[in-house]
């Protein structure tokens, strides 16, 4: 198949096809002559792998290393696949339903405790928690879930809030220098903030930072806030941690 016929059965752009090819994740098996890409059913079987990785919020980095590895066994991935949908779904499910009661609480149709508003939302499952320990170690990390299971669900979700404030705070002085009182300020809020739920050295706070932008999942969750926010970040937490050393 060409390129533009896979794009059209699978739904992704062109563009991403090359993007894949460029970078090593899908190259297809042939290239004619005339320059046409050519994919064949392996490589269908290849890519349907890559899409459920990133379905599950797998970065492309990430997902080179595992389909490239001579270890890895597809009919395992497809079980993994299915396991982590099943649960994603779940939870997707049960949010879903909190968003009905919710609609219906706030038209005055039933009553709500505060637990029930809440549920659905799970904190202690965490996508970066294994890039973290790799980074920073298990104390670390461990200690981090330790302080976060001690709150309640409502300070679980305030904690989210005020997180989500922080962002847009920031947002707001990204066409700053990263430097400026008004940037390093709002970044020593953000700081603060990461160590009321971890413990934070100032280099590892940095080294964060920079997986804001090596990590896409990350750039993607901070960039929602304000394109080129999670690069911002980035060097303001540099400034940060280098100048309060």
């Amino acid at each position: 198949m060409k390129v533009k016929e896979v794009a059209d059965l699978v739904g992704v752009s062109v563009r991403a096809l090359h993007h894949y090819d460029e970078i090593g994740l899908l190259s297809p098996d042939t290239i004619t002559e005339s320059g046409y890409r050519l994919y064949s059913n392996e490589n269908l079987s290849t890519l349907q792998q890559i899409l459920f990785f990133k379905e599950l919020d797998f970065p492309l980095k990430k997902i080179k290393e595992i389909i490239s590895s001579p270890s890895f066994n597809q009919e395992e991935a497809l079980s993994m696949h299915r396991k982590l949908l099943l649960e994603k779904r779940n939870r997707l499910d049960a949010m879903i339903r909190t968003i009905d009661k919710t609609i219906s609480f706030t038209k005055g149709e039933i009553q709500m405790t505060n637990k029930e508003k809440f549920e659905g939302f799970d904190f202690s499952q965490n996508p970066y928690e294994q890039e973290a320990r790799e980074r920073w170690g298990d104390e670390a990390v461990d200690q981090s879930k330790v302080k976060l299971g001690k709150m309640s669900t409502e300070k679980q979700a305030a904690m989210g809030e005020k997180m989500n404030e922080i962002y847009r705070n920031l947002a707001g002085f990204r066409q700053e220098s990263p430097a400026s009182p008004d940037a390093q300020a709002a970044i020593k809020e953000w700081y603060d903030l990461l160590n009321k739920m971890g413990n934070y050295s100032l280099e590892a706070f940095k080294g964060l930072g920079q997986m804001y932008v090596d990590d896409e999942r990350f750039t993607k969750n901070i960039d929602q806030f304000g394109e080129g926010l999670a690069a911002f970040m980035r060097d303001a937490m540099a400034v940060y941690a280098d100048t309060n050393k």
